[in-house]
C-alpha cells in the first residue's frame, strides 16, 4: 500500500500546539508591523542608516548578555508560566510605544530605552519558547511543529509589513504599535487555555554547575558546535540586510514606505514556501545535507539583492533569500533539538538564541557602520559573501553535519 502523502499540518493534531500556533500566527503579524514601524521611525527621527542599525542592535543586546543564563533558568522553571509572563511584558512595551508616538513625545533615546527593555524580555522568552515546543507536540512531531511555526512567522512577514506600509502611509506609524499590542492578546489567551501536565521541578542544582554542563556539551559535540558557530556567522553577516531594508526602500530603490512593505513581503513569500515544504517533507530528507546548501545560497542571494538598482529584480531575488533564511534557521533548530538530551534542552537553546538573536547587535551595528561609509548595497553584499564562504569552510571541516537526518 503506498505511503500517505506528506502533510505540513501533522503537528496540529495536538490541541495545545493548535492553541499556540493560532495565537502566534496572529501575534506575529503585529510583530512584523512593529518591526517595520521601528525601522521607519528611527529613519524619520535621525535620517541616518547608522541609527537604524543601532536601534536594532540595542534591542538585541540583552539577548547577547542574558540568553545563556536565561537558558539555565528555562530548565529550572515552569516554561508555560514564564512564556505567559514574557508575552504580557511584550504587550506592555509596544503599548507604551503607541502612547509615546500618538502623543508626539517619542525621541530616539526613549525609543532606544524601550528597545533594550524588549530585548531583556526576549532574552528569556526565546529559549523558553523553543524548549517549550517539545512539551506541546513531543519529539515525533517536533520537526513538523518547528517548520510550521516558522511558516507562521514568515506568513506574518508577508502580511505584517503590508499592513504596516498601508498604515504608515494612510494614518501614521503609531497604528502599527496598536496592531502589535492587540495581537499579543491572541497568544496570551491561547497560552491560558492550554491543558498541561503538572510541572515537576528538576532536582536542586547550582545554576553555575548547570550552565557549565550545557557549555561542556556544546563544546564537546562537534556537530552542535558547528551548528551554533554557523548560526553566529549568519546572524552577524547575513540577517542584518533586513535591518537595512528601510534604507534600500527609501534611498536605493526609491519606493517609499509602501515599497518597503512589499520588499519585506517578498522575503516572506519565499520563507513561507520553504517552511511549508520543510514541514511536509522534513522527516523524509537528510536535513544536514539540506543545511549544507542553504548557507551559500543565502549569502549569494543577499549579495545579488544588494547590487541590483531595479525594484522588480529585487522582488524576484528576495523570495530566494527568504527561503534560504527559513531553511537555515529551522533546520538548525530542529537538528539541535534532536541531538540534545531533554534535560539540557533549555541550556542548548540558550546558546542557539545567543547566536540567532544575541549576535544581532554586532550584526546590526557592523551593517550600519559599513553602510554609513560604503553605502547599504556594499555592506549587504559583503555580508552575503562572508556567509557563503563561512558555510563552505565550516561544513568542509565538520563532515558529520551533512550526514545528520
Amino acid at each position: 500500500m503506498p505511503a500517505p502523502p506528506p502533510s505540513p499540518f501533522q503537528s496540529l493534531r495536538h490541541r495545545n500546539f493548535r492553541l499556540f500556533f493560532t495565537g502566534q500566527s496572529i501575534s506575529l503579524v503585529g510583530t512584523w508591523a512593529q518591526i517595520i514601524a521601528q525601522g521607519w521611525l528611527a529613519l524619520e527621527l535621525t535620517d541616518s542608516p547608522y541609527y537604524v542599525g543601532l536601534v536594532s542592535a540595542l534591542g538585541s543586546l540583552p539577548v547577547l548578555l542574558l540568553s545563556l543564563p536565561a537558558g539555565v533558568f528555562a530548565d529550572r522553571v515552569n516554561k508555560h508560566r514564564l512564556v505567559i509572563l514574557t508575552q504580557s511584558l511584550s504587550l506592555l512595551q509596544t503599548a507604551t510605544m503607541a502612547v509615546l508616538v500618538f502623543t508626539h513625545r517619542i525621541s530616539f533615546a526613549e525609543m532606544a530605552g524601550i528597545a533594550v527593555f524588549f530585548g531583556v524580555v526576549n532574552a528569556f522568552d526565546m529559549p523558553t519558547r523553543q524548549a517549550f515546543m517539545v512539551e506541546l507536540v513531543g519529539k515525533e512531531d517536533l520537526v513538523n511543529a518547528i517548520a510550521l511555526n516558522s511558516s507562521a512567522f514568515n506568513a506574518a512577514r508577508v502580511v505584517g509589513p503590508s499592513i504596516a506600509g498601508v498604515l504608515i502611509g494612510a494614518v501614521g506609524l503609531g497604528w502599527c504599535y496598536v496592531v502589535d499590542a492587540v495581537s499579543y492578546l491572541a497568544v496570551i489567551v491561547g497560552l491560558l487555555m492550554m491543558r498541561l501536565p503538572r510541572f515537576e521541578p528538576p532536582p536542586p542544582s547550582h545554576p553555575w554547575a548547570q550552565f557549565r554542563e550545557g557549555a561542556v556539551f556544546v563544546w564537546r559535540d562537534r556537530r552542535v558546535l558547528a551548528l551554533v558557530a554557523m548560526m553566529a556567522v549568519v546572524s552577524v553577516f547575513g540577517f542584518p540586510y533586513l535591518v537595512m531594508m528601510p534604507v534600500f526602500a527609501r534611498d536605493v530603490l526609491r519606493v517609499g514606505a509602501t515599497g518597503l512593505g512589499v520588499l519585506m513581503a517578498a522575503v516572506g513569500v519565499g520563507a513561507v514556501a520553504a517552511a511549508l515544504g520543510l514541514a511536509a517533507y522534513g522527516p523524509r530528507i537528510r536535513k544536514g545535507r539540506l543545511l549544507l546548501w542553504t548557507g551559500p545560497i543565502l549569502g549569494l542571494a543577499i549579495a545579488a539583492f544588494a547590487v541590483t538598482p531595479w525594484f522588480p529584480v529585487a522582488l524576484a531575488i528576495l523570495p530566494l533569500s527568504g527561503g534560504a533564511i527559513i531553511l537555515n534557521t529551522a533546520v538548525t533548530n530542529t537538528l539541535l533539538q534532536t541531538i540534545v538530551p531533554d534535560a539540557l534542552r533549555g541550556r542548548v537553546m540558550g546558546f542557539y538564541t545567543l547566536m540567532f538573536t544575541g549576535m544581532a547587535p554586532l550584526g546590526a551595528y557592523q551593517m550600519g557602520w559599513v553602510a554609513e561609509r560604503l553605502g547599504a548595497p556594499a555592506a549587504a553584499a559583503i555580508g552575503g559573501l562572508v556567509c557563503s564562504a563561512a558555510a563552505l569552510i565550516v561544513w568542509r571541516r565538520v563532515p558529520e553535519v551533512p550526514l545528520l537526518r
